[in-house]
Parts: structure tokens; C-alpha cells; sequence
């Protein structure tokens, strides 16, 4: 369970991350690409963040996930400047892709029938059709 603590810290986590990687995204010149921190954890001792990013277009959430990774100490010590006065330590930063959107829209086109395996066969692996 998460502490008070450990929620406000996330939280401030989440906002400052947001505006450091949107700042970066518009410094660097990237065009059409938009990022947003979907959520924060922070283990108990506060020593660790996990940020969970949001990418869109999806299909380069890979790239720029480990663009990001390569920048976290550079990404740390914004944050750092932008939180000394609510934090002592600055925790150490893990970033993730959050792909809970597309698993999302996955759903909804299966409940749509856009991938519906009753009508369209060639979906289902050859030894789970029937009457074969």
C-alpha cells in the first residue's frame, strides 16, 4: 500500500516530468510526436521512480522510450532543480512505455467484431477451427 508520502512525491513526480519531457520535445523540434506521464511510483524508501509514459504515434513509443533512457540523468537533474524545496533526494528515474491505450482500442475492436474469429476464420490458429 502506498504511503501519503509516497503519492505526493509521485504526483509532484508526474507533473514535473511532464513539463521537462513536452519542454525537451519542443526544444529538440520534434513535430507530431506528444508524450504524457500516465503515472508515477516511488518505492517506500524513495529511492526509486517508476514514470509510465504515453506515446503517441504508438509506433515510435519504442524509440523514444530509449531516447529518454538515455537522457534520465540529464531528465533527473531538471527535475531536481524544479523540486528542491519538496524533496531532499531526488529518486533515481526508470522510464516505461504505458501501451494500456492500444490495449484499450484492442478491445474495443474486438467488441466492435472488427476482429471477430466466428466470421472470419483465418483469425484463429489452424488447430483451434473446428471441423477440420
Amino acid at each position: 500500500m502506498e504511503t501519503n508520502r509516497q503519492k505526493k512525491i509521485a504526483g509532484v513526480l508526474q507533473r514535473d516530468l511532464a513539463d521537462v519531457l513536452q519542454s525537451a520535445l519542443r526544444e529538440a523540434g520534434t513535430q507530431g510526436i506528444i508524450i504524457s506521464v500516465t503515472q508515477a511510483k516511488v518505492t517506500t524508501d524513495l529511492s526509486q521512480a517508476k514514470a509510465y509514459l504515453s506515446i503517441f504515434p504508438s509506433d515510435k513509443a519504442e524509440t523514444v522510450i530509449a531516447e529518454i533512457n538515455k537522457l534520465k540523468y540529464q531528465i533527473k537533474h531538471q527535475i531536481a532543480l524544479k523540486t528542491k524545496n519538496q524533496l531532499r533526494r531526488m529518486p533515481n528515474l526508470e522510464f516505461f512505455n504505458d501501451d494500456s491505450l492500444d490495449y484499450i482500442a484492442g478491445i474495443e475492436d474486438a467488441v466492435k467484431g472488427k476482429e471477430n474469429p466466428i466470421e472470419n476464420r483465418d483469425l484463429l490458429d489452424k488447430r483451434k477451427k473446428a471441423g477440420n
